[in-house]
């Protein structure tokens, strides 16, 4: 069950839930009012009517608006994280590996919460907590490409490193304006246009340790 979901199953006003769950019911408001709002514009008010609850209630849970912000960023990010992480996984055949990893990023930007915004799209980059999380998770997220990028090809983990970037970054930009254009293009079909695109590129690199071709 998604922050969402569990948001509206438990929002009726004076419900008493186990501290977890209550938990999961407030950052799902959060996540409603920050998306559709921003944070700037969003209010403690909003989120506390938004869950059913009193905002004293929600100061239990979450100290300020920051920190509810930072919650679910965190939240988010490791979502996005662990689809990456499980996309390279899935598959030793390395084209599909490149197919399931870009679906992991149009996955995670068709997630009907819109939570990619807060990660791609927040209106706090300024703020560092927020930089730091966001430029993590894209680290992270380039160094488990990376990682089976140097291991297929033997390339130095610096230059995987580069080609892992250009895959995640080209990725989720376009992924997003995928999903911004309300492209007429099936998702399916998206993302075997942008692998097609990016194999033809990553698989220029021999795979280390295979025979050179004969002639």
């Amino acid at each position: 069950m998604s922050a969402i979901e569990q948001t509206e199953a438990a929002r009726p006003r004076g419900t008493r839930l186990p501290r977890r769950a209550r938990r999961n019911q407030l950052l799902g408001a959060a996540q409603e009012v920050f998306v559709a709002q921003g944070y700037h514009a969003a209010a403690m008010d909003d989120i506390a009517e938004r869950a059913g609850v009193s905002k004293p209630v929600l100061y239990q849970h979450f100290p300020g608006k920051l920190d509810l912000y930072l919650a679910l960023l965190d939240q988010h990010c490791e979502a996005l994280l662990h689809g990456v992480r499980t996309a390279l996984a899935s598959t030793t055949d390395n084209k599909q590996r490149v197919a399931a990893t870009m679906d992991a990023y149009f996955a995670y930007v068709e997630d009907p919460g819109g939570a990619f915004r807060l990660v791609f799209e927040s209106d706090l980059t300024n703020e560092p907590a927020v930089r730091e999380r966001v430029d993590k998770v894209s680290l992270e997220c380039a160094e488990a490409i990376s990682a089976v990028i140097a291991e297929d090809t033997g390339l130095a983990r610096n230059e995987a490193m580069l080609l892992a970037v250009g895959l995640g970054g080209v990725s989720q930009v376009v992924a997003r304006y995928w999903l911004s254009s309300e492209s007429s293009v099936p998702r399916e079909t998206a993302v075997q246009l942008l692998t097609s695109l990016a194999w033809k590129g990553i698989a220029g690199f021999p795979l280390h340790g295979a025979e050179p071709p004969t002639h």
